[in-house]
């Protein structure tokens, strides 16, 4: 009885493979690693709230074009600038 093959579709770079564009609020094309900064004021419910011009490192995109992740957030593109 042969094994069947794992799925390692998961080890591929998603970058190369993507095709939703993602911009900040300028317009500016989004990429993994990015760093983004806050354009205002942003309350947060559990966890410290976000001042403007807050950076936020190494970004990564997600499926939805319109949010980011940063660490254990994730972020709405509009209130955002590429760095």
């Amino acid at each position: 009885m042969a094994k069947k093959e794992k799925d390692m579709s998961w080890l591929l770079d998603d970058e190369n493979n993507s095709t939703i564009e993602v911009k900040d609020c300028n317009g500016n094309i989004l990429n993994n690693w990015d760093t983004v900064i806050a354009i205002k004021d942003l309350k947060v419910s559990w966890a410290s709230d976000i001042k403007r011009w807050d950076k936020f490192p190494k970004i990564r995109l997600t499926d939805d074009s319109e949010l980011i992740e940063s660490g254990k957030m994730v972020l709405r593109t509009e209130f955002f600038k590429k760095a």
